[in-house]
């Protein structure tokens, strides 16, 4: 595997340890994570979304986000853009996901 694609799997994993504090699944299960850009020089952009636009946890999240991403081998750099485009949905879920929270 490239290293390329070995970092963007540890973003991955990291983002998985990331919870919205009043939903038991992770933000990357609950599909709240739209894009991972990572730059050669170590910058990395992620758009995410919320569940709700005026979600209290918002601050709370993001920070998250950016310190569990940013202890990531060669990532200098976090910027977290909050999104709403396209809207959030159940349907975006995973399956283990909609599994936990009892969708399906």
């Amino acid at each position: 595997m490239n290293e390329f694609l070995e970092k963007e799997e540890q973003i991955v994993r990291m983002l998985k340890t990331v919870f919205d504090p009043e939903i038991p699944v992770n933000i990357y299960d609950l599909g709240l994570i739209y894009k991972i850009d990572l730059a050669e020089d170590g910058q990395l952009n992620i758009d995410m979304t919320l569940t709700a636009p005026n979600c209290p946890a918002v601050d709370f999240i993001v920070e998250d986000v950016r310190m569990k991403t940013g202890s990531v081998e060669g990532v200098k750099n976090v910027e977290v853009n909050i999104v709403f485009e396209p809207a959030w949905d159940k349907s975006m879920m995973s399956e283990e996901a909609q599994l936990e929270l009892g969708f399906l």
